[in-house]
């Protein structure tokens, strides 16, 4: 798609973002959606990129960062990982991300987390990771999580935008309209620390059942659509001294 149009809808279609400060005062909880190598790692699967790509791999970057400073202060951190049973499909997509494969792990850059005691890792089977977080016992891990770290706000990064992070923002807003995530009062979403797929029209077209998927305008329509939802949305992260 020409960037001109994209900057049109964009004009079209305003996301007035600010700037976050974040301090020991709000209790805050970092959540990571699916920065696993199958949607993130070169080559890695039917849902990997096919080639370096500057927005996914600046999300990575922006994630680690976050994470860093998180685990520094030992601020709570939810990570969810995609991870599909293979004989359970996922429509409208292929077999990706599945489990016990290296596509369901975190990306190199934030396998440490595995270690960290102030993180929490949920593999997830679905496209919304508040559903997916839904225990056999009709609990819920996600808001045990805020519950108990007594959680006021969420900052939330990753991969894809309009996806599996949107579905997940939309959910948490709505637990959180229904009373159901006591303390949590802000989602916000970190718009550089998100990313999602490229799927030109002209490849899209030599696919069966494809639709096309332009990055940009995609990243753009999901932060637009969850700030509509009630979703805060940031272009910078900073903490207070």
């Amino acid at each position: 798609m020409a960037s001109s149009t994209i900057e049109l809808l964009k004009e079209e279609l305003p996301v007035k973002q600010e700037s976050l400060v974040l301090s020991e005062e709000v209790k805050t909880g970092l959540v990571l959606v699916d920065i696993v190598n199958g949607f993130c790692t070169v080559g890695s699967g039917n849902l990997a990129p096919t080639q370096p790509d500057e927005q996914i791999s600046g999300m990575v970057d922006e994630s680690v960062k976050l994470a860093r400073v998180f685990c520094e202060k030992k601020w709570p951190i939810f990570a969810f990982l995609d991870s599909h049973h293979p004989d359970i499909p996922e429509p409208p997509y292929p077999p990706h991300c599945i489990a016990g494969t290296n596509e369901s792990k975190l990306v190199p850059a934030l396998q440490w987390l595995e270690n960290e005691p102030n993180a929490t890792l949920r593999c997830k089977d679905c496209i919304d990771g508040f559903l997916g977080s839904i225990e056999k016992d009709g609990s819920n891990l996600f808001i045990d999580w805020v519950r108990n770290n007594q959680i006021k706000k969420i900052l939330v990064v990753g991969i894809c935008t309009d996806v599996c992070v949107l579905d997940f923002v939309c959910s948490t807003l709505s637990a959180r309209n229904r009373g159901l995530l006591v303390p949590l009062e802000d989602v916000i979403v970190y718009s550089n620390g998100c990313a999602t797929f490229d799927l030109p029209i002209h490849v899209a077209n030599t696919m069966k059942d494809a639709i096309a998927h332009p990055q940009e305008l995609m990243h753009h329509i999901g932060l637009y659509i969850a700030k509509g939802r009630g979703a805060k949305v940031v272009s910078e992260v900073s903490f207070s001294a």
